[in-house]
């Protein structure tokens, strides 16, 4: 394939003038399937409750592109030695490194499309893409997939200080007007340093580190596990499964041929094949929404009542707490909701559920932060830290809720 000559500049909210390199990247932003991220939502349906977080995946891909350019550059400034090729395709890595996400991001993992990762979907789109443009995306898969022997390419597409991180703290943080998860990016990528092909954080970055660790651990309270935004994608997912199970009982739904494809299509494989691939391809949050719309007024009381809560916005209650729900209360809400609404036992699940959610900002067992002292000494940021508060942010921190409708009828 004949790659372009043509400069583009994108104007963000976040950055200012972002540069489109000419060339590879710039094709593969024009590929129909990296234009599909602008009709995927960053944040799912936490536009409910942040009602400017209307940002999608391709904002945060061109935005992680650029903060890319922008660390190689400041690692070629101190010396490290990275080729022409390693910098382009690291940019393509963390380009596309989330170009497998479907509809509303996560909650199609848990619905309609079963045993497969959006990971595993992005690595497949990118291998197809490499077969499209002839191979020369094969340097940026190995880093994508953390086999190229230097690893600091892979930490910076994928580790607990990548691009993808640093892009969607500041930018979500912005869109929701959540001022707790702004963090000072120009400090980030300034601290930058490689000591034997490890990435590292000069010593007298150790502060801008801690609070981009606190930022990550209070937007993920505050935004990313939100109460209502945790309610509505689990409706969502319920939606879906409700969906998928008329479907295989046989009951025609209206939905367009991308979405039924998914709704008919069980995936036991944990793979997609190329009509699958295809076929995700063209699926977005559109055809979520317009099915919900036109689910609404069906005959199933489930699928039009849950399609109903997200179209409408009357969501169920939802109580948060350290310890599991007593089963006595749980099947005392589950009688309550069937005989108001004369549900099945096994209808009843779709409106009464429980589950768990987990923080934890830094994870000690994966390759840790490294500090690099002017010294030359390499350290873990925790023991760099003189704030107690590191150690806590490492912790997992499980709380369980459970969601009951406040009426149906």
């Amino acid at each position: 394939m004949q790659t372009s000559h043509k400069l583009t500049i994108i104007n963000d909210p976040i950055y200012g003038f972002i540069t489109i390199p000419k060339g590879l990247i710039f094709d593969l932003i024009q590929h129909r399937y990296f234009q599909r991220l602008r009709r995927i939502s960053q944040m799912g349906l936490s536009y409910l409750v942040y009602p400017g977080a209307h940002h999608t995946r391709f904002h945060h891909a061109i935005g992680c592109l650029h903060i890319m350019q922008k660390a190689l550059e400041k690692l070629d400034e101190k010396g490290v030695k990275i080729s022409k090729e390693e910098k382009e395709a690291t940019m393509i890595a963390i380009l596309l490194h989330d170009i497998g996400h479907g509809p509303f991001s996560h909650a199609m993992e848990n619905s309609i499309v079963e045993d497969v990762h959006h990971e595993q979907i992005s690595l497949q789109f990118m291998e197809t893409l490499n077969r499209e443009f002839n191979g020369s995306l094969t340097l940026a898969l190995n880093i994508f997939k953390g086999s190229y022997p230097r690893p600091f390419l892979h930490q910076l597409v994928s580790g607990q200080l990548d691009m993808d991180r640093t892009d969607y703290l500041k930018r979500d943080s912005f869109y929701t007007g959540m001022a707790e998860g702004n963090i000072n990016t120009d400090r980030i990528l300034a601290m930058l340093n490689v000591k034997d092909d490890v990435l590292m954080i000069e010593e007298k970055g150790i502060y801008t580190i801690e609070k981009f660790l606190v930022a990550r651990r209070l937007m993920y309270w505050q935004v990313y596990l939100h109460k209502t935004s945790l309610v509505a994608e689990q409706v969502l997912v319920r939606v879906l499964k409700r969906a998928k199970e008329l479907t295989n009982a046989g009951i025609e739904l209206e939905a367009s041929k991308s979405l039924a494809f998914f709704l008919k299509k069980k995936n036991a494989e944990g793979i997609f094949d190329t009509q699958a691939l295809d076929i995700f391809s063209s699926l977005d949050d559109y055809d979520i929404i317009a099915a919900m719309k036109a689910w609404c007024d069906h005959d199933d009381y489930v699928l039009s009542r849950l399609s109903q809560i997200i179209i409408y916005r009357n969501l169920p209650r939802i109580k948060i707490k350290k310890k599991p729900f007593d089963k006595d209360f749980v099947k005392a809400e589950k009688n309550r909701v069937k005989q108001m609404c004369g549900l099945s036992d096994h209808e009843v699940n779709y409106f009464v559920f429980t589950g768990t959610i987990t923080n934890q900002a830094y994870t000690l067992k994966k390759e840790a932060i490294t500090i690099l002292t002017r010294k030359g000494k390499v350290i873990d940021v925790v023991s760099a830290s003189d704030q107690l508060s590191l150690k806590a942010l490492s912790k997992v921190i499980t709380k369980n809720y459970i969601c009951y409708p406040k009426h149906l009828n």
